[in-house]
C-alpha cells in the first residue's frame, strides 16, 4: 500500500482542459478549481499509516499537524534538474539548549529563521550538518553542526539530547522519523518500526548471569541503527562467560580487538561485517574475539530446535540452544532484528514492532 500517494493518479473527468500534473504535484483541472487529491485528505491518511505503525499523532492541535507538515515534505520534496534533496528537521526540542552540544559532542551554531518563509528556509537544511528548528511557537532557527551528523545513530542521539523528534530525508533517499516512539523508516515502499532499544533490555537483563545490562544495549544499538538501517545482515554472539563455547569453523583470521561501546571502533566492525558471512563472536566485556564463523549446530540442536526464517536465524536460534548464556542478536538484511538465547526467541522487529516474551 502507499501511504502518501505518491504514484501519479489518473483523473477522468469531461472536461478538456485537464492539466496531468507529476508525481508529487497536485491534479487539476484549469479553470475549475478541481483537486484530484486534496492536501487535508492526504495527510489524513499519511496519519493513518503512520499510526498503523505505531506513531500516533493528534492532526488538529501541538506539535502533531506540524510534525505531520514535515514527514510529508520529506516523503514528497521538490525535485530540481532530477535531484532530490535530501533534508532535516528538528521538531519541537524540549531540553535546555545549553545540554546540546555536550550531549550531542558537537559544535553548534544557531540562528533565528526570522520571517523568512518554510519553503525557502528548507532549502539550507540538508539533513546532516544543517537543520531547520521548528516550534509550535514559530520561534524558529536554523542549526548548524560542525560535522554531519546524519546517521541512524546520529538522529537517536539528537532525539534523545534534544527531548525532539527528528523528520530526516537521507541523501540515499530513506526518511526516518526518530523519537520517543523508536524509529520509523520508509524506503519507498513501506514504513519499518524499530522500537527503542531501551524497551528490549528488561527482558534481556533480568539476571545478572546474562551479561553486562551496557554492553548489550550497545549491541543492540549497534545491530539496529548501525546494521539494520543500511541493510546489513549479520550475526552477534555475545558470551558473557569465558568458559569455552560449543564448537565452531573459524575460517578468518583472528580479528582486532574492536569493542562495542567505543564509537570509534564501530566504523571499522560494521565495514567489516558489510563483507562477510558467517558470526561475530564478542566476550563478556564486548570485545569482538572471532569474526567469520560458521555456527556448527549440535545434533540435539537440530532434533530440538525447529528451523525459523532463514539460515541465518535458524543458524543463531540453535547455536543460542547449544551455548545456553550466549546471547544471539540476528539482524536480516531487510532491516528487523531477532535476539535469540537459550534456544528461544526473546524478541523480534520483524513485524515492525517488538515483541518481547514474559
Amino acid at each position: 500500500m502507499n501511504p502518501v500517494g505518491l504514484a501519479e493518479k489518473t483523473v477522468t473527468t469531461t472536461r478538456p482542459n485537464l492539466v496531468r500534473l507529476g508525481r508529487g504535484v497536485r491534479l487539476r483541472t484549469v479553470g475549475s478549481g478541481l483537486m484530484a487529491e486534496s492536501e487535508s485528505g492526504r495527510l489524513r491518511r499519511l496519519a493513518e499509516e503512520l499510526e498503523e505503525c505505531g506513531l500516533r499523532l493528534d492532526r488538529t492541535h501541538g506539535v502533531g499537524p506540524m510534525l505531520l507538515e514535515e514527514i510529508d515534505q520529506a516523503l514528497r520534496p521538490p525535485v530540481h534538474e532530477r535531484r532530490t534533496p535530501s533534508s532535516g528537521t528538528i521538531v519541537e526540542p524540549g531540553s535546555d539548549p545549553s545540554r546540546w552540544a555536550s550531549g550531542t559532542h558537537l559544535t553548534i551554531t544557531r540562528g533565528e529563521l526570522g520571517h523568512q518563509p518554510l519553503p525557502a528556509a528548507r532549502r539550507f537544511a540538508d539533513g546532516l550538518s544543517s537543520w531547520l528548528l521548528r516550534r509550535v511557537d514559530n520561534k524558529n532557527e536554523w542549526v548548524v553542526f560542525d560535522r554531519p551528523a546524519g546517521s541512524e545513530r546520529d538522529l537517536v542521539v539528537m532525539a534523545r539530547v534534544f527531548e525532539a523528534t527528528i523528520v530526516q530525508r537521507h541523501p540515499g533517499g530513506t526518511v526516518r522519523i526518530v523519537g520517543p516512539s523508536g524509529v520509523l523508516r520508509w524506503e519507498g515502499t513501506d514504513w519499518h518500526h524499530e522500537p527503542p532499544v531501551a524497551t528490549w533490555l528488561n527482558a534481556l537483563t533480568a539476571d545478572s548471569a546474562e551479561g553486562d545490562p551496557d554492553v548489550l544495549k550497545a549491541m543492540l544499538a549497534f545491530a539496529v541503527h548501525d546494521l539494520g538501517s543500511l541493510g546489513i545482515g549479520a550475526l552477534l554472539v555475545y558470551r558473557p562467560h569465558p568458559e569455552p563455547g560449543p564448537p565452531v569453523e573459524e575460517r578468518l583470521p583472528e580479528p582486532p580487538s574492536l569493542q562495542v561501546l567505543q564509537a570509534s571502533h564501530l566504523a571499522p566492525l560494521r565495514h567489516a561485517l558489510a563483507q562477510i558471512d558467517g558470526a561475530a563472536i564478542f566476550d563478556g566485556e564486548g570485545v569482538l574475539r572471532q569474526l567469520g564463523v560458521r555456527l556448527v549446530p549440535s545434533k540435539a540442536s537440530e532434533q530440538t530446535v525447529d528451523a525459523v526464517g532463514g539460515t541465518r536465524h535458524t543458524s543463531g536460534l540453535r547455536y543460542s540452544y547449544d551455548d545456553r548464556l550466549a546471547t544471539v542478536i540476528t539482524v536480516s538484511e531487510d532491516g528487523p532484528v531477532s535476539v535469540f538465547r537459550g534456544g528461544a526467541m526473546l524478541g523480534t522487529s520483524h513485524d515492525g514492532t517488538r515483541s518481547l516474551e514474559p
